[in-house]
């Protein structure tokens, strides 16, 4: 059977709950010949039946005739939407013309006049509509914000600025008309063009913030340019909050987050009730290591009805967290919503925390329990439970968790990289070999992968020209990392290179001061003959990880 239009949804449609009756009586939209004669509710009928049918070209068609023949507003709007409705773009634009004529007062129509014109690319036939818009004073500067915003979606840019350019010729003193044409200019990449007109528009109405914002945006490629801009307008015009906001945002953008910071505390000055300053300036006092003046913003963000709750409560459960607040910190990674895009992070990092309390079996409960987990996040969740093991020396037990997990996720690289990561901990080196290739197979560009076995080999001193390319393969993609750096070092010092083994640990070294690292490269410099400097920097970095195992060892090994 055919599918219809049901009654309750094409009488929306058509009458919009209007009666027969409606359209006799008296009406600024109506012509006082709009009266029900037998001939009009017999095709108004028709039109209704075909409705009902889920004939809507057809209904649409009448209704435009009846509008037409008695004049009525309302009944060319209803003509109109039938044909939006159906998507009959000519039959649309027909029904619409007529509706705003019949309703001059009326900017409905002519807005979706405007829109399907332009959506079929007929600029000409627009111009007509558009200059007719223009012509009245009172419409005029909000009719070439509106042209600006509308025909922006208009794909030939070029075709665009042309024809804006020629409906702004005859208005040279109004700033709005030179906004219209920087606008186009800008989107058809004529930046230049664009700054002048903005110029054009500032010199017309001085300071105006819409103007402002758009040179800000227009300079953007050039954070230099664009920030003296906002700064010399900012000292003109001090209370432009709008232009203060995108000066805020561009200096957290260049990292320049003192200065950030100021100008949103100035902003906060005048609207002290703003929740999203509030949360600006929480996670900026958070990246200046000021944690106490972050919670007072988040909790202030919370009290004004910030529109993301769970993530300021994220926010302030890592806060309470770094001042080691451990039931605090705890309450409100509790207190997120389990639907919210924060509750898994927030449960993993309970069960870190937990596991580091020597809680681990409480930790694991946890996270078994997590509910409605996708494959992804039970790829996570099953990560973090076998790193928890692996901490607490368990190796077996994560080995067993990760050999389960591989053969129920076999296409998960995270999961086959853990699972060869802990297979060398139980000293299973085959398998370990086995899932790395693999995982080199899989994802070619995973450059731990080449790293985690080339620095194996080189560890167990193995088929060391082999490692040494696996970990160049690594270097290739990766070129910066840190522990890729360390592994070419290390290799070379297997093969009793110690100058190019010294070059590739230091870099590394001073990319990131890991304990691991720093055991390094005392050893080099220790076989160097460096003595004072090898045991220098090993008591520098046993003053910060007096735990690590490999640190400890090295250290023993070569000063007692």
């Amino acid at each position: 059977m055919k599918k219809t239009l049901s009654i309750p949804l094409i009488l929306a449609v058509l009458l919009s709950s209007t009666s027969f009756s409606a359209f006799a009586a008296s009406d600024k939209k109506a012509t006082p010949d709009a009266t029900l004669s037998a001939e009009f509710i017999f095709k108004f009928l028709v039109g209704e039946i075909a409705g009902q049918r889920g004939d809507v070209s057809s209904a649409s068609a009448i209704l435009y005739d009846l509008a037409k023949s008695t004049g009525d507003a309302r009944l060319a709007e209803r003509a109109t939407r039938a044909a939006l409705y159906i998507k009959q773009g000519p039959m649309a634009l027909q029904a619409a013309t007529l509706w705003a004529e019949l309703d001059p007062s009326a900017a409905e129509p002519k807005q979706i006049v405007t829109q399907l014109l332009l959506a079929s690319g007929k600029l000409a036939d627009l111009r007509p509509q558009l200059q007719k818009m223009l012509a009245e004073e009172t419409n005029r500067a909000a009719g070439f914000m509106y042209i600006a915003g509308t025909l922006s979606r208009n794909q030939d840019k070029a075709q665009t600025l042309q024809f804006i350019q020629e409906l702004a010729k005859p208005y040279p003193n109004l700033a709005e008309a030179h906004f219209a044409v920087a606008h186009a200019a800008w989107s058809a990449g004529n930046e230049q063009l664009a700054l002048s007109e903005l110029k054009a528009a500032d010199k017309a109405k001085p300071g105006w913030e819409i103007g402002a914002l758009l040179h800000g945006q227009i300079l953007q490629s050039r954070p230099i340019e664009a920030l003296h801009f906002y700064e010399t307008y900012l000292v003109t015009y001090p209370a432009s909050l709008e232009v203060k906001l995108a000066y805020a945002k561009l200096l957290v953008n260049e990292k320049q987050m003192d200065a950030a910071r100021q100008q949103f505390e100035q902003l906060l000055e005048a609207k002290p009730e703003s929740p999203d300053i509030h949360v600006a300036i929480g996670l900026l006092s958070v990246q200046a290591e000021d944690l106490s003046s972050a919670e007072n913003h988040f909790k202030q963000a919370l009290e004004l009805n910030y529109k993301d709750i769970d993530q300021i409560r994220f926010y302030l459960a890592q806060i309470s967290e770094q001042m080691q607040q451990v039931e605090e910190s705890k309450k409100w990674y509790e207190s997120i919503n389990p639907d919210s895009r924060f509750y898994l992070e927030g449960q993993l990092k309970m069960a870190v925390g937990e596991a580091k309390m020597g809680l681990l079996e409480d930790a694991r409960n946890r996270l078994h329990n997590i509910p409605n987990l996708s494959p992804e996040q039970q790829v996570l969740a099953i990560q973090t439970e076998a790193s928890l093991l692996s901490q607490a020396n368990r190796h077996e037990e994560a080995f067993n968790l990760l050999q389960n997990a591989v053969a129920n996720y076999p296409n998960s690289p995270d999961i086959v990289y853990d699972y060869a990561m802990v297979s060398e901990r139980v000293k299973r080196f085959d398998i370990m070999e086995h899932e790395l290739r693999k995982l080199m197979l899989m994802k070619p560009d995973f450059a731990q992968a080449y790293n985690a076995l080339g620095y194996t080999l080189a560890e167990r001193n193995e088929r060391l020209d082999e490692a040494q390319k696996l970990i160049e393969k690594a270097l290739a993609l990766t070129p910066d990392d840190h522990f890729i750096l360390d592994s070419m070092g290390w290799v070379h010092y297997r093969m009793g290179r110690l100058d190019q083994a010294l070059d590739f640990i230091r870099r590394a070294y001073d990319n990131q001061p890991d304990p691991e690292i720093a055991a390094h490269l005392g050893e080099v410099l220790w076989q160097q003959g460096k003595h004072e400097e090898a045991i220098s920097t090993w008591d520098a970095a046993l003053r910060d990880y007096p735990d690590n195992e490999v640190l400890v060892n090295t250290a023993k090994k070569f000063h007692p």
